[in-house]
């Protein structure tokens, strides 16, 4: 277990966080996710890569999270400047992040997956259970939507 939190738990709190907007739900969702992971290890059966399987996890967690009465709205410049940034990535200008954030869920789980966690279609399509040409499209659809609203940003030195 110990491994694996270390292997996964920044991501794990960074995709918490991205999806929840709030870093005390994060932590929350984070800790919630390692338990499942504890108690269902059992059944992991390594049809899929161990960081697909905790990452699925961590998305079921914060979709209940969602649903559930715990659920408050949280400005998202307020939540920027609390995401756990990556050592390798530090984020200067939040503008491409906030509009991340803005994108339907179904666009913004791709991105995140596929951006900030570094997974392949496939990885992503094990984890949201849908078929990797669905993510495909998903993931098209979302970097126009991007693109289209971040015209011009990055040409104008931001």
């Amino acid at each position: 277990m110990e491994r694996i939190v270390g292997a996964y738990g920044n991501a794990v709190l960074r995709m918490c966080f991205l999806y929840l907007k709030d870093s005390h739900l994060a932590e929350d969702a984070s800790q919630e996710t390692f338990l499942k992971v504890y108690r269902n290890y059992a059944q992991f059966d390594g049809t899929a890569g161990e960081k697909t399987w905790v990452m699925r996890i961590a998305i079921n967690v914060c979709k209940d999270y969602l649903r559930s009465a715990w659920n408050r709205r949280v400005s998202v410049v307020e939540a920027l400047n609390e995401i756990p940034a990556a050592e390798d990535s530090p984020h200067e200008d939040d503008t491409l992040l906030r509009e991340i954030m803005n994108l339907k869920p179904k666009y913004k789980e791709v991105i995140l997956l596929f951006y900030y966690q570094d997974m392949k279609i496939s990885e992503i399509a094990r984890v949201l259970d849908a078929p990797e040409s669905t993510v495909s499209v998903r993931l098209k659809r979302a970097r126009e939507q991007l693109k289209k609203r971040l015209e011009g940003w990055y040409a104008d030195g931001k």
